[in-house]
């Protein structure tokens, strides 16, 4: 698990951003993964429940790579169920 620590959040969050996916409030997120030991559970967290700070997933323009968003949570090691509750609230918005 040595190699997961020289992989930041930032380039997870720029792959999602890559894949066409609109992140609201992103400087909240960010500052919030930054200050978070454990980066990957804080995300899933803030992915499930951040919209009372107003962080919001969105694909505004229905034209998000699915294939991107799958590279990207596999390149770093989010469990399989993370990617499929991320993918279904990203249906849930439309």
């Amino acid at each position: 698990m040595g190699s997961l620590s020289n992989e930041s959040f930032d380039e997870f969050l720029d792959s999602l951003k890559r894949a066409g996916v609109a992140i609201t409030n992103e400087r909240e997120l960010r500052e919030r993964l930054a200050e978070a030991q454990r980066w990957r559970y804080a995300f899933a967290t803030l992915a499930s429940n951040g919209r009372t700070l107003g962080i919001r997933f969105k694909d505004e323009s229905a034209s998000v790579d699915r294939e991107r968003i799958h590279s990207a949570f596999t390149q770093f090691q989010f469990p399989e169920s993370m990617e499929v509750a991320f993918a279904a609230s990203l249906k849930a918005e439309h």
